[in-house]
């Protein structure tokens, strides 16, 4: 099992991770007839998109011995309804401006494959902008 979550009332959940017993709270957002205090479920798995992103190139980064330290992803969600589903993210990525065009080429096709790109749905548009800028 990797997660426990427990709904604790008011559109609110408690996640919890097993192997490390990290914990975050998700809330049903405004628009959806919530409070909108803490990352809604949709949040999660959009900000998943670029976390998984920046830990994949993380991992090439090291491989080539390129540092993306403080590098950030900002995220924009799109919600559809009818049903009610995530139709777009949006990932503004920036990346160190000292890495070499080779690099960056390597870099940008492991983010583009990654996990969880590969695991959304096809019919979610993703808006992905590389900012080599830092």
């Amino acid at each position: 099992m990797t997660a426990k979550v427990t709904y604790t009332g008011n559109l609110r959940t408690q996640c919890v991770h097993l192997k490390s017993g990290d914990s975050f709270v998700t809330d049903a957002p405004t628009d959806n007839n919530g409070l909108g205090e803490a990352f809604s479920p949709t949040d999660t798995v959009a900000t998943g998109l670029a976390s998984c992103m920046l830990t994949m190139m993380g991992i090439k980064a090291r491989d080539l011995g390129v540092d993306l330290e403080g590098a950030t992803a900002e995220v924009t969600k799109h919600m559809a309804s009818n049903p009610r589903r995530i139709s777009k993210i949006e990932v503004a990525l920036q990346l160190p401006a000292g890495v070499s065009e080779k690099h960056r080429k390597m870099l940008v096709h492991t983010a583009d494959t990654c996990p969880v790109h590969y695991s959304l749905h096809p019919e979610i548009e993703k808006a992905i902008t590389y900012n080599w800028v830092q």
